[in-house]
């Protein structure tokens, strides 16, 4: 796998490093820190003025990004593979995406402090904008990772499966975990009159035909190498995946990232991004 670890100084930020001995080792591992650099806040400042302003702040930024870099590399845990240091200037997140996108990245690692549900939904964080567009596996951690042994994995179909089944299959973590099989079904009703009992039968089956198929999916998971225990719930995807995850306390919740995509994506949200928004566990999204 070739990984990019994104930095940007902060506590957050750190614990991708901290993750690193955790994921299988590498045969490259990039690690970016992006120089957003500020323009000149007085709009009437003489333009010659204001182009030496954004110079010297710019060389400022890139000499503390630069030593940055030096004690990030300091930190990697031995045997990690192959580092590169990139230190570019623009938006943090098309930055990312852009050097995701030119170095074939499997995996991108960053921490994330937010805005909070409301107003990133309206203007986007790093964190949410990379998630959206940035191609390959994104590791996000709104919490510490303190072991990888417990793994949540909602899946909620063939497609989940199939993209799960393919990720785990590279050997991403240097131990194999176990791994909870999670799937929610919902609570609706025929749109015909039916009794209670109907219903109840009703749940049943959809009950049994899910197990079937987390069992199925788990004798894969096993001759991959895998422990795994299985699940299922009934209600809405993101409560009883946090549910799930507050008695089962998972250290990681890994889960793919299916439907919208672009701008409805952004506007309208997925599970991913509301577990993002609302967990407080590390979040891998696969594709």
């Amino acid at each position: 796998m070739k990984l990019l670890l994104a930095i940007d100084g902060s506590d957050e930020s750190y614990e991708a490093i901290r993750a690193l001995p955790y994921i299988q080792c590498s045969e490259a591992v990039h690690i970016v820190h992006v120089l957003d650099v500020p323009t000149p806040p007085y709009p009437m400042m003489v333009p010659e003025v204001s182009q030496e302003l954004y110079a010297t702040v710019a060389r400022n930024m890139r000499e503390d990004g630069a030593r940055l870099l030096k004690q990030i590399v300091a930190r990697l845990p031995m045997g990690i593979g192959p580092v590169t240091t990139h230190l570019p200037t623009g938006s943090p997140a098309d930055q990312i995406v852009m050097l995701a996108e030119q170095q074939n990245i499997d995996l991108i690692l960053l921490g994330t402090r937010g805005f909070g549900p409301i107003k990133e939904r309206l203007l986007g964080s790093v964190a949410h904008r990379i998630l959206t567009y940035a191609p390959g596996a994104k590791l996000i951690f709104p919490g510490p990772l303190k072991a990888l042994e417990r793994i949540l994995l909602p899946l909620q179909g063939t497609t989940d499966t199939d993209q799960a089944l393919h990720f785990l299959q590279q050997k991403p973590f240097r131990e194999p975990p176990t791994i909870t099989l999670f799937t929610v079904l919902p609570h609706t009703k025929p749109p015909w009159p039916v009794d209670a009992a109907s219903t109840e039968q009703m749940e049943i089956h959809a009950l049994r035909h899910a197990q079937d198929f987390l069992n199925d999916t788990a004798a894969k998971l096993h001759a991959l190498g895998y422990r795994t225990r299985i699940t299922t719930a009934f209600g809405t995807p993101v409560e009883e995946i946090l549910e799930t995850a507050r008695s089962w306390n998972p250290d990681l919740i890994l889960i793919g990232s299916r439907g919208r995509h672009g701008i409805t994506r952004m506007v309208l949200g997925s599970v991913s991004h509301a577990l993002l928004h609302q967990g407080r566990y590390p979040l891998m999204v696969f594709e």
